[in-house]
C-alpha cells in the first residue's frame, strides 16, 4: 500500500482488514514521517518508536491468529500529554511533572489498548491545558503546519498539529473551554468535544473538573466518529460518567439524512469577527439552505457573560485541583528549601509556569472568604442561565452553527495580553459551560492560506446527529483533501 500517511484512519482500517498492509508498515510510515517533519512542527513531547512498533507487531500477530480486536486494531493514535499511559511519561507540559512516569492507564487508554489501537507518542500542550496557543508549554512551542511561524492553537495544539502534519492519523485531546475545537480550526482538521460525561475523565490530569472533556482529532468526520466510538462509554471510576446506550456513530453519518433545522446565533456575527471567517461561515450557511435544510436566526444573549463566568469557575477549580502538586509526593521538589514550609513554596514557584500561577492566584481569590458569594456563587448561577438558554433554543432547532474562532491562527508572541488570548475562545467556552457537544470542521482558508473552522453544536448526547450534520457539509466540499506542505 503506497502513501500510507495520506490515508484516513477509516481507509487504514480497511487496508489492515484486507491485509493490503501490515500494522508494522503503518506504524513505521508514521514514525518515518515524524522523523522527517517533527523538527519543524514540534507536536510531540516524547516518542517511543520501539514501544510503538512492538504494539504494531502484536496487532499483526493478533490478526494472523484469527481476528482483530476492533476497527482501530493496528491504527496509530497519539495522545495529549495529559492522559495517563502506564510506564510512559505524563508531564502535562510542566516542569512540575517533568520526570513523572504514569503507574496506570487512563480509562481512554485502556479502551484503546483493548481495541488494538497502536499508541504513538505524547503530544505537546499548554501547561496543564491552560492556554489557547500551546505557547505556555514548559518545553517548547509547537508550530502550525500551515504556517510554521503561527501557533497551532491550544491547549491541544500538539494533538491538532500532529494530525495536520500527517504524523498520526488520529489523536486525542482534552477540551475545557475550546481546547479541541480551536486548535482543530487553526490547523484545518476535525475536532470533536463530546457531551460532558460521555467519555470518562479517569486518568486525565484535571484542570477544571466540571468542564474538562476528552475528545478526538481526525482528518475527517468519519474518522472522528470511529475514534469516538472507541473511547465513549460508562466508567464506574468517574462519578460524572453517564450510563447510556451508545449509538453507532459511524453508521449515523449516512443513516441520518435530515432535513435539519439549524440555528445561527446573531451574537456570533457581531464586531470582532474576522471578515474572511465571516464570509466562509456564511457560505456554509448558504450551503445548508441550498441542501434543503431550514436555517433560522436565534439569540443567545448570555454569550457575552461566558468568558468572565468561565474564568471564575475554571480558575476556582484549577486552584483546588493543582493544590496536590506540592513537592512532597511525586512532583518537582525544590533543592533550595530550608524547611518543610519553604519546600512547599519553592517547589510550586519553580514547578509552575506564569499562566498556571496566574490562574491559581485568581482561583484562590474568587474562592476566598468574603468573595465566594460575589464571584463564584454568582458565576454558578450565570452558568445555569447559559445552559437554560441553550435548552430553550434547542426546542426549535436541531443544531446550532457558529464560527469556531473569531480570528485565524496568529503568529507566536503576537498575543502577549492574557485577556486578548482568552477572547480567542469566545465561541467555544459557552458550550463547555452548558456541557454540550461541539465539533469544528474545516470550512475554507484565508487569503494567507490559514485554515478556517466551522463550529456545530448539538443537543446533549446527540453526537450521532451532530456528526451527521458535519459529515453532510464535509462531503460536499474539498477542504478535507487539503494537506499542509512541509
Amino acid at each position: 500500500m503506497s502513501d500510507i500517511i495520506h490515508q484516513t484512519a477509516a481507509q487504514l482500517s480497511q487496508a489492515l482488514a484486507s491485509k493490503a498492509v501490515s500494522a508494522v508498515e503503518v506504524a513505521q510510515a508514521f514514525i518515518d514521517r515524524a522523523e522527517a517533519v517533527e523538527a519543524r512542527v514540534k507536536a510531540f513531547n516524547s516518542r517511543d518508536a520501539e514501544w510503538t512498533l512492538a504494539q504494531a507487531k502484536a496487532s499483526d500477530e493478533r490478526r494472523a491468529a484469527g481476528g482483530a480486536a476492533g476497527p482501530l486494531d493496528g491504527v496509530p493514535v497519539a495522545l495529549k500529554d495529559i492522559l495517563a499511559v502506564k510506564d510512559q511519561p505524563l508531564t502535562c507540559s510542566s516542569r512540575m511533572l517533568e520526570n513523572f512516569v504514569s503507574p496506570y492507564d487512563a480509562h481512554v487508554t485502556e479502551l484503546l489498548k483493548a481495541q488494538g489501537a497502536v499508541l504513538w507518542g505524547r503530544l505537546n500542550m499548554d501547561e496543564f491545558a491552560m492556554g489557547s496557543s500551546t505557547e505556555n508549554s514548559a518545553f517548547h512551542t509547537s508550530s502550525n503546519p500551515w504556517n510554521l511561524d503561527c501557533v497551532p492553537g491550544g491547549s491541544s495544539g500538539g494533538s491538532a498539529a500532529c494530525v495536520a502534519a500527517l504524523e498520526a492519523p488520529l489523536s486525542i485531546g482534552s477540551d475545557t473551554g475550546g481546547s479541541i475545537r480551536q486548535p482543530a480550526a487553526f490547523c484545518g482538521v476535525v475536532g470533536l468535544k463530546p457531551t460532558y460525561g460521555l467519555v470518562s475523565r479517569y486518568g486525565l490530569a484535571a484542570f477544571a473538573s466540571s468542564l474538562d472533556q476528552i475528545g478526538p482529532f481526525a482528518r475527517t468526520v468519519e474518522d472522528a466518529a470511529l475514534l469516538l466510538q472507541a473511547i465513549a462509554g460508562h466508567d464506574r471510576r468517574d462519578s460524572t460518567s453517564y450510563k447510556t446506550k451508545l449509538p453507532d456513530y459511524r453508521a449515523a453519518l449516512t443513516e441520518k439524512e435530515g432535513p435539519w433545522t439549524i440555528g445561527v446565533p446573531k451574537e456570533c456575527f457581531a464586531e470582532g469577527l474576522d471578515p474572511e471567517i465571516k464570509a466562509a461561515v456564511e457560505d456554509a450557511i448558504a450551503f445548508y439552505e441550498k441542501d434543503g435544510h431550514t436555517v433560522k436566526e436565534v439569540s443567545l444573549p448570555m454569550t457575552e457573560y461566558a468568558i468572565p463566568t468561565y474564568y471564575i469557575l475554571a480558575t476556582a477549580e484549577a486552584s483546588s485541583n493543582l493544590a496536590r502538586y506540592d513537592g512532597i509526593r511525586y512532583t518537582h521538589r525544590s533543592k533550595n528549601a530550608k524547611d518543610a514550609v519553604d519546600l512547599y513554596f519553592k517547589s510550586r514557584a519553580e514547578g509552575f509556569g506564569p499562566e498556571v500561577k496566574r490562574r491559581i492566584i485568581l482561583g484562590t481569590y474568587v474562592l476566598s472568604s468574603g468573595y465566594y458569594d460575589a464571584y463564584y456563587l454568582r458565576a454558578q448561577k450565570i452558568r445555569t442561565l447559559i445552559r437554560e438558554e441553550f435548552m430553550q433554543v434547542f426546542e426549535s432547532v436541531d443544531t446550532i452553527l457558529t464560527p469556531t474562532t473569531p480570528t485565524p491562527s496568529f503568529k507566536r508572541g503576537e498575543k502577549a495580553d492574557p485577556l486578548a488570548m482568552y477572547l480567542n475562545d469566545i465561541y467555544t467556552i459557552n458550550v463547555n459551560l452548558a456541557g454540550l457537544p461541539g465539533i469544528s470542521v474545516p470550512c475554507g482558508f484565508t487569503s494567507g492560506k490559514l485554515p478556517i473552522g466551522l463550529q456545530l453544536i448539538g443537543k446533549p448526547f446527540a453526537e450521532d446527529e451532530l456528526l451527521a450534520v458535519a459529515h453532510r457539509y464535509e462531503q460536499a466540499h474539498e477542504w478535507k483533501d487539503a494537506v499542509a506542505e512541509l
